[in-house]
């Protein structure tokens, strides 16, 4: 809900409630305070919205600067790391790092490309997905 329509509500519901019989003036007071407390929990929302997300999945045989190589690119493009998981299975590796990009200096499809080459680079898989996506794509 955009941040006009819930200032619209909560002035609704607020009138509503008071009926015909309110001080105007206080009532927009009331309106104002109620929006002022929640506004910041609507932007910390949206900051850590799954839109604003990506998962970067990366498989390969292990060696040395696997993770080295995906967190200097998350880096280098201004994207902070907001989960990260990594396993080996014998000698096979297995990263999926979940990365916020709100303040990222590249597009989601520049980054994919960065990742694709890196990985290519270095002989390891590495996906990229916006996480809203990927999760769409593994509902059950």
């Amino acid at each position: 809900m955009a941040n006009q329509e819930l200032l619209y509500k909560i002035s609704s519901d607020v009138f509503a409630e008071l009926g015909d019989s309110f001080d105007e003036t206080k009532a927009e007071q009331l309106v104002t305070r109620i929006y002022r407390t929640v506004e910041p929990f609507i932007a910390n929302q949206t900051l850590n919205s799954s839109a604003n997300r990506i998962v970067v999945s990366v498989f390969g045989k292990d060696h040395a600067g696997i993770v080295s190589k995906v967190t200097e690119i998350l880096a280098e493009t201004n994207c902070s790391i907001v989960d990260i998981n990594q396993t080996l299975v014998g000698d096979k590796f297995a990263m999926i790092i979940v990365a916020n990009t709100t303040d990222a200096s590249e597009t989601v499809a520049s980054l994919k490309e960065k990742f694709r080459l890196a990985g290519d680079a270095s002989g390891v898989r590495i996906y990229v997905q916006r996480e809203d996506l990927f999760n769409a794509m593994h509902r059950i």
